[in-house]
């Protein structure tokens, strides 16, 4: 142990005599290499470890559903708002104007709320977690389209919205049991022609994929993911699409998330591991080390029930590059920096800070079995997600086109 004190001594009394003898400027010009040397790997660390989805297999954009003979539908094309936002960017980009072609364009909706569930192996939790769901859009929206009228929110929002109708969108996350069936027998059942549609992943893309894939095509005014497994009391839907309308903007946009954050203290929370509630707490204080300001201060990022209007959706799924169980803060991260637009939805002002607001919403929740999460994994996959996820849009390897 001496002997390797005193080498240590050795060299960095070297190094200090080394560097008396070498002249200031060729001292500089060390420091200033080393430092952008290192700035440089940094950056080429970073834009290898940042996940990049894949593009969607052509098989991918399409749907299945069920006839009213009982029949199932030869495979139908979804529509896709995503696929005329990319020709509008790809115009404007070419032709050097972003007046009339922007980032904020999306087609207009054809029924007033769209209902996105990812779903991999959900064959036995599935059908009960639509039966509440269809339950409660039935008798909210019912299943076709009443026209248009005025924005329930403030009295600024003049906009015309859809009102009436609702579709739900199963993406089947590469599932190796019988949760297409079972959805399928379940639209049979209900007669939901039409209105329940099934998308196929041909891999699986874990729930951020998903999710994001399945908010490409929605229809909605407002469009909604929702956990297979039913843990969220879906007739609280209502709460969120009110407290949407409550922070919306000019344009209508705005976000609500379903928050289990009351229920910290609860017999629900305590009854969990010690493990459990200890990777919950860590993870909430890497989120507030490592997050922008609004998204820090969101108390559950990670509730399987979040409401976007069709407005913000432009300014955050194109840009989502997350996958796994991070992307719930990606996708607030992106809403917290959308550049501001006018009322009319026909210029965009960048640099200004103008973030898609976000309202946290009480909802009823409860516990279900026959979840495949595990906890520990889950949370060390979480927190290198998140670390990598903010280091990419720090340095730039992720970026608004």
């Amino acid at each position: 142990m001496a002997s390797l004190l005193e080498m240590g001594q050795t060299l960095l009394w070297t190094g200090y005599e080394t560097a008396k003898a070498t002249p200031l400027p060729i001292l500089l010009t060390l420091l200033l290499t080393t430092i952008v040397a290192t700035l440089a790997f940094i950056y080429a660390a970073i834009y290898v470890l940042a996940p990049t989805p894949r593009p969607p297999f052509p098989s991918e954009k399409l749907y299945i559903t069920t006839k009213p003979d009982g029949s199932t539908t030869t495979p139908k094309l979804l529509s896709c708002w995503h696929d005329e936002w990319l020709a509008h960017r790809k115009e404007a980009e070419k032709i050097g104007d972003f007046s009339d072609k922007h980032t904020g364009t999306i087609e207009e909706a054809e029924v007033e709320m769209s209902v996105v569930i990812p779903a991999f192996n959900e064959e036995e939790r599935l059908e009960i977690m639509l039966e509440e769901a269809v339950a409660f859009l039935d008798a909210e929206y019912g299943r076709q389209r009443k026209g248009k009228g005025k924005q329930n929110g403030s009295a600024h929002k003049a906009a015309e919205a859809v009102r009436g109708g609702y579709e739900i969108l199963i993406v089947n996350d590469g599932s190796r049991d019988k949760t297409v069936d079972v959805a399928l027998e379940f639209s049979r059942k209900k007669g939901l022609h039409d209105v329940l549609r099934v998308c196929t992943l041909k891999q699986n893309r874990g729930k951020g994929g998903a999710v994001t894939h399945g908010f490409r095509h929605v229809r909605g005014e407002y469009a909604i993911f929702a956990d297979a497994d039913g843990a969220s009391k879906f007739e609280d839907l209502a709460k969120l699409v009110e407290g949407c309308k409550e922070i919306a903007d000019e344009s209508n946009r705005g976000i609500a998330v379903g928050s289990r954050a009351y229920l910290v203290g609860s017999e629900a929370v305590v009854k969990r591991s010690v493990v459990r509630n200890a990777l919950m707490r860590s993870f909430h204080l890497l989120l507030r080390l490592l997050t922008p300001p609004a998204t820090s201060q969101v108390r559950d990022t990670q509730c399987g029930f979040k409401l976007f209007s069709r407005s913000s959706l432009p300014h955050i799924i194109p840009y989502m590059h997350t996958e796994g169980w991070i992307f719930d803060v990606e996708m607030l991260m992106l809403a917290e920096s959308a550049p501001s637009i006018t009322a009319s939805g026909e210029k965009e002002n960048f640099g200004t800070g103008s973030a898609i607001k976000v309202a946290e919403v009480p909802i009823g929740w409860k516990e279900v079995a026959g979840g495949k999460l595990n906890v520990l994994w889950a949370s060390l996959e979480m927190a290198w997600g998140l670390a990598i996820l903010r280091a990419s849009w720090m340095v730039g390897v992720y970026r608004r086109r």
